[in-house]
């Protein structure tokens, strides 16, 4: 409830706090500052997260490297592993943009070597090898490289700066097949996404691709002399926020237990 006040006379003015000193209100000053950065030393700051490794990987390895950063982690406690997965072309361009990241691992050696002024020295952790993917039940009777150049049959590749879509070109041209697709994708998982769809009746991706797919896609192998290997370097950011934390996730790719995941998803290790 609010109540008036009728004043019988003039209002007198009301005594004045003591004013402190300036040095006194500087201390006060400094003791309130220090009092509100407390919180945040306690909390780490707005500095970066050292706890968590960004790495930028190849589309191809979505599947074999979700299961390797929950090994990381549980074999590293207080370190998070975050992936961001693209067509290595795509990951090139993003470092070269500076998005934040601690580690790169690309699908071949060219991308890699074309990011040399921006990373460490990198080092091989898998390899892999090109199939046909068809669709499920192979209904176009697709049994070799060869059946790829039929008339009205709808192939799909990747885009020619992608790493597999340099390598199925160069699978194509050594067997001295013509291929006019009718489409050329950003990623291998994107080829693979054409077929399993049905927009396409085959298309060239990666042995551990047409794998993770499970039984969505047929697979007519590309034998070994007509085939080409794919190399996968990893090397460490020079914009790390923690460096020493990336070299310890570059060096663990290449342990025993990194290469036994990968080999169980069907790459070839060092």
């Amino acid at each position: 409830m609010s109540t008036s006040t009728v004043s019988d006379g003039p209002a007198r003015p009301a005594p004045r706090a003591p004013r402190l000193s300036r040095n006194l209100r500087r201390v006060a000053g400094s003791v309130l500052a220090a009092a509100l950065l407390l919180p945040l030393a306690a909390c780490g700051g707005p500095g970066p997260d050292r706890g968590r490794v960004t790495v930028l990987a190849a589309a191809s390895l979505t599947d074999v490297f979700e299961g390797i950063g929950t090994a990381y982690e549980k074999a590293h406690p207080g370190t998070e592993i975050a992936f961001s997965f693209a067509g290595s072309q795509e990951l090139a361009s993003q470092v070269r943009q500076g998005v934040p990241a601690d580690v790169v691992v690309t699908a071949d050696t060219l991308t890699m070597d074309g990011l040399r002024n921006e990373t460490g020295e990198p080092v091989v952790i898998a390899r892999n090898r090109l199939t046909i993917a068809t669709a499920k039940g192979n209904p176009e009777n697709i049994t070799g490289l060869d059946d790829l150049s039929r008339s009205g049959l709808k192939v799909v590749l990747a885009a020619p700066e992608v790493p597999v879509g340099r390598y199925s070109r160069q699978i194509l041209d050594k067997a001295g097949v013509a291929v006019r697709p009718v489409s050329q994708e950003p990623s291998v998982r994107a080829v693979l996404s054409k077929v399993q769809l049905g927009e396409a009746d085959a298309g060239l991706v990666y042995v551990t691709d047409a794998a993770a797919a499970g039984g969505g896609v047929d697979t007519v192998a590309v034998p070994d002399a007509r085939n080409a290997v794919a190399s996968y370097p990893a090397a460490t950011l020079d914009s790390a926020a923690d460096a020493e934390a990336a070299r310890a996730f570059v060096a663990w790719l290449r342990s025993a237990e990194a290469r036994e995941l990968l080999a169980e998803a069907g790459f070839e290790t060092p």
